[in-house]
């Protein structure tokens, strides 16, 4: 996972403003697939969660069963303009996240599953 140089800009203006913030990869229901940004106070992490990293600071977490359709995929957290998600911190900025994704090259793919094997 990355994010734009956009995407960093506005996880540090909302850090500034509300604290530490964390993410987490909508499901699909009320702000369809946009990711969501919460006070990291506000927002418990379930235990099924995954974090797949940190961006600006930020941990990023999804659904383990959202995982499980993106785990091929490199994601690129990036800002475009619009209104934010309606619990998410970036509502009311002008500026929204959205996830853009990218199926892993066979190189990445095979890094990543050496990084997985367990080591023996």
């Amino acid at each position: 996972m990355t994010a734009t140089p956009s995407a960093l800009a506005l996880i540090a203006e909302l850090t500034a403003r509300h604290g530490p913030v964390l993410f987490h990869q909508s499901g699909g229901c009320c702000d369809g697939s946009a990711p969501m940004c919460y006070p990291q106070a506000d927002f418990v992490v379930s235990p099924d969660d995954i974090c797949l990293g940190v961006i600006g600071g930020a941990p990023f977490h999804i659904s383990a069963s959202q995982f499980e359709y993106w785990r091929h995929t490199q994601l690129v957290i990036d800002v475009v303009e619009g209104i934010g998600g309606m619990f998410s911190l970036d509502n009311g900025t002008g500026l929204r996240f959205h996830v853009r994704s990218r199926l892993f090259s066979g190189e990445e793919a095979a890094m990543l599953a050496a990084a997985r094997a367990p080591l023996t």
